[in-house]
């Protein structure tokens, strides 16, 4: 099946600023989730300010969309934002790749162009003499902040390549490292961000090593495909190093977002938006998955004619011989939603949803957990 069946297109300006203003607040609220995950000690401080540098970068990334086709259905050429109306919920992949193009080129494009100020005073005069909007102005004014979004860097890109944090020295000079990278996913359309906590028995420190470290970086990137396994990753990782030996692997997948005015899935959850008639802004639901996949015990291999090396064997799921099928030790699944689709949900009673942990997040700010 074509993929870009599943595709639809914002063609109205109004609605597209009410899906930009929708993720704005998801964006908003995804940071306080982590941060209450640190308290119960789930993610450590380390873990929430790395997952919040991806989480602002999605912020940022939502931004320069939201300039980008501010105007769509105003302007001719304004173009309109494809999305995954049918799966995730989020923007196409092709549209972050679009705008990695542009910023390679956002420099030109704004040297190229009036200030903001220049525009400002040209939109007034426009005004007050000809007693005209002045809707080419007010899409050129959105175009410049498009690129002086993707020139101020930061945003969360089709792909962020890894980064290698010291996180302490270990026994006989050992080294442990948390890397961390992220892709959007472009088989689902989703954000996945990736967090590997690796012993560096090697003679150089792992980022400083031009031998090594471009060659993990290329590795770890070349597996961050939704569809494989965590197992598949680490043990992949694991047998190419010699001297890295991945402690645990986990991986953040950031939705799909479900929304009755916006999305098509099926399931019980469009049952449960439609049936708590939300009002605008707080019509949605995020699903946030975390699997992990941790390291039991290593064992020694056999390498050559007289060496032997490191492995390690990783602890699957034992329940019901889960751990084999998913590869992780364990995965847990939540629910970010506002209060009213919450209040829904609880009184519908949908199956398989009483297991899963639900972040009910307010107005103020407020995030409240319930299992």
């Amino acid at each position: 099946m074509d993929p870009a069946q599943d595709h639809s297109k914002l063609y109205d300006t109004r609605v597209a600023r009410r899906y930009f203003d929708k993720f704005d607040k998801i964006t908003g609220h995804l940071g306080r989730v982590a941060a209450s995950l640190q308290v119960e000690g789930q993610f450590s401080k380390t873990d929430v300010q790395v997952l919040g540098r991806y989480l602002a970068g999605l912020t940022f990334t939502f931004r320069a969309l939201s300039h980008k086709y501010l105007f769509s259905g105003r302007m001719p050429r304004a173009g309109q934002l494809a999305f995954d109306r049918e799966e995730s919920g989020f923007p196409v992949f092709s549209e972050l790749m679009e705008m990695a193009n542009d910023a390679q080129q956002a420099d030109r494009h704004l040297r190229n162009m009036p200030s903001v100020e220049a525009m400002k005073d040209d939109m007034i005069r426009k005004i007050v003499s000809d007693l005209e909007i002045p809707t080419k102005l007010q899409y050129a004014l959105s175009q410049r902040l498009y690129y002086e979004e993707l020139a101020r860097g930061k945003l969360f890109w089709g792909r962020n390549d890894p980064e290698a944090l010291w996180q302490g020295n270990i026994a006989d000079g050992h080294r442990k490292f948390l890397i961390h990278w992220a892709v959007y996913d472009s088989q689902i359309n989703l954000p996945t961000v990736y967090l590997m906590e690796v012993e560096d028995t090697g003679k150089v420190a792992l980022p400083k090593d031009q031998r090594r470290w471009p060659e993990a970086q290329a590795h770890l990137m070349a597996q961050a495909l939704g569809g494989l396994k965590l197992l598949t990753i680490a043990r992949g990782f694991d047998e190419d190093f010699d001297d890295l030996h991945p402690k645990r692997l986990r991986r953040l997948h950031l939705g799909p977002m479900y929304s009755h005015a916006f999305t098509r899935q099926s399931g019980p959850l469009r049952e449960v938006l439609e049936t708590a008639r939300a009002p605008e802004g707080e019509d949605w639901a995020l699903v946030w998955t975390l699997e992990e996949l941790e390291s039991e015990r290593v064992e020694r291999e056999k390498k050559g004619w007289f060496g032997s090396v490191q492995r390690e064997i990783f602890a699957l799921d034992p329940m019901a011989g889960q751990g084999a099928e998913t590869g992780a030790t364990r995965t847990e699944r939540a629910l970010i939603l506002p209060q009213r689709p919450y209040q829904a949900l609880e009184e519908m009673q949908p199956p398989g949803f009483r297991g899963v942990r639900k972040f009910v997040v307010s107005k103020q700010g407020r995030v409240l957990s319930y299992r």
